[in-house]
């Protein structure tokens, strides 16, 4: 019998479109979930469902947050540490039973739903060219943990289904944008997808944004591997339109009672992670007013504290690493209410903003390339607008951020651990200065996204961290840091000689010390 691969099936993953329940979205549900012939009648009624789910499973809802990012990215990244014995992946350990969860989403969740989007409407529609545009989101995100993934041919109802090279997939993650944004332009104005779109309500205008600002990234991300097309499509991504204020920014609608609520805010309550002792020593080194935003003081103490990654389960137990010891995420996500913690499920996803996007042109300014400014002043707008974002609006105290020029401070920590590191806030009057600064303060910006920030810390080694104070990874040598997510078992299982056939396009073994294509 002929074996295909479960993540394939989009007919059948397409009726399970009913799992979101938003408001107003809802009414034929029930039909489309019992009426066993509804699949051969999809059309375009149902086409705005398929949207909202694709978007909903890009970002990882709920439990699937805690092990497709949480677990892993979000330590990587060093914006958590784990406080719970019971969980070894801030040491580098591989569970590769809670990788899958970073996979599996995105080929039965949202692929599905977007091939058929991308075979059934109309190619010159808005709707077809933000489906485009979250294609691209939904695979960097995929591509950036493993390097070569199932890529053109996922979505198709193959026995096996090839993995792609890395670069080849930039490649059109880059013409897809730019195609994308093209077709946009044509709608500028209108509106696409309505309410089932969960992020910008079915704005055409801020779609186009978006596009060029995810462009923006995508371009500073291979400026070491392809330093040409890097600059071109980073210029071409500012000419067309990049976020600027907070007005611009992304956020993903998220509803508690349709059971998809903020993945942050669910995880939040359970007390396995806290303040990594790297935002601590930069945030409270900064007076940086974010740091309340992003974090609450520690129940025990009244005061924020961090702790290193990396730590064995005896340090874990001990009080100064225990979770009421460690500050927990900021009252954006969840509530401390005297005896326990209650999440704000309803709170937005963060999804991408502003400030990324003047960094990126901060440091685009630096190699060379005309993003519309200086460095300087690229560099201090990105800063604005993160302060803004978080409800910061004091232009006295922003300003006085900008020119301060304190750096991090030592964590006081059961390590003893130093400052993180000695970059200051105010622009600098040397070039390597300012990298560290625009990699130190885009860090802080894209808070809490681990996923794009253990991308950046990557590709740019940029803001300088702790090392894990313990590694049990054996292929990681002493002081090193993970470079990638091997190939899952489960596609070992399930698609082996696709898998084997991957492993030379890695440029190297299949291990977490293995760089990808853009950070060589």
């Amino acid at each position: 019998m002929k074996k295909f691969k479960f993540y394939n099936l989009f007919v059948i993953v397409a009726l399970a479109v009913a799992a979101i329940g938003y408001s107003g979205c809802t009414d034929d549900f029930d039909e489309l979930n019992t009426k066993k012939t509804k699949l051969s009648e999809l059309g375009p009624a149902e086409y705005p469902y398929l949207f909202s789910k694709a978007q909903s499973a890009s970002s990882y809802a709920f439990w699937r947050y805690q092990v497709a990012q949480n677990l892993f990215s979000d330590l990587y990244s060093q914006y958590y540490a784990l406080t719970a014995p019971y969980f070894p992946s801030d040491r580098y350990v591989m569970r590769m039973d809670w990788l899958q969860w970073h996979w599996t989403p995105i080929y039965t969740e949202a692929v599905p739903q977007m091939k058929t989007l991308l075979t059934q409407l109309d190619p010159a529609s808005a709707e077809y060219a933000m489906t485009q545009v979250l294609w691209v989101y939904t695979f960097h995100r995929v591509t950036d943990y493993y390097g070569p993934i199932p890529y053109f041919q996922a979505g198709e109802p193959l026995a096996s289904v090839p993995y792609d090279a890395q670069d080849v997939i930039y490649d059109d993650f880059f013409k897809t944008l730019d195609a994308a944004t093209k077709t946009l332009q044509t709608h500028a104005g209108t509106n696409a997808f309505g309410s089932f779109d969960l992020v910008y309500g079915g704005d055409v205008n801020k779609w186009i944004k978006f596009a060029n600002t995810l462009r923006l990234r995508l371009a500073l991300r291979v400026s070491k591997a392809d330093a040409g097309r890097a600059k071109s499509e980073a210029e071409a991504a500012v000419s067309g339109g990049v976020m600027e204020s907070p007005a611009d920014d992304a956020l993903m609608v998220k509803n508690e009672a349709g059971g998809d609520f903020n993945g942050l805010s669910g995880i939040s309550v359970w007390n396995e992670f806290r303040m990594s002792a790297s935002m601590e020593s930069a945030l409270k080194g900064y007076s940086d007013p974010r740091l309340g935003v992003y974090f609450q003081p520690a129940v025990e103490t009244g005061t924020y504290e961090g702790l290193r990654n990396g730590l064995l389960p005896e340090e874990q137990n001990q009080l100064p690493n225990t979770a009421q010891q460690n500050s927990n995420v900021g009252t954006r996500w969840t509530t401390w209410t005297g005896s326990g913690w209650a999440g704000v499920n309803t709170a937005p996803q963060n999804i991408m903003h502003a400030a990324e996007a003047w960094f990126n042109r901060a440091e685009g300014a630096l190699n060379g390339w005309n993003m519309g400014g200086t460095a300087e002043e690229l560099y201090n707008n990105g800063i604005e607008a993160s302060m803004n974002q978080w409800g910061i609006s004091d232009a006295a105290a922003i300003a006085s951020y900008q020119a301060s020029t304190a750096t991090p401070i030592a964590p006081e920590d059961q390590q003893n651990s130093p400052p993180v590191n000695n970059t200051p806030i105010k622009w600098a009057g040397d070039e390597a200065t300012n990298r560290a600064q625009i990699g130190m303060q885009k860090w802080l910006a894209l808070f809490p996204d681990g996923i794009e920030a253990w991308a950046d810390l990557r590709r740019a080694d940029q803001p300088q961290l702790y090392p894990v104070v313990h590694s049990d990874n054996a292929d990681l040598p002493a002081g090193t840091s993970i470079k990638r997510i091997p190939f899952l078992t489960l596609e070992r299982q399930t698609n082996g000689a696709a898998v084997e056939a991957a492993v030379p396009l890695l440029g190297g073994d299949d291990k977490v010390s293995t760089p990808l294509w853009w950070d060589r």
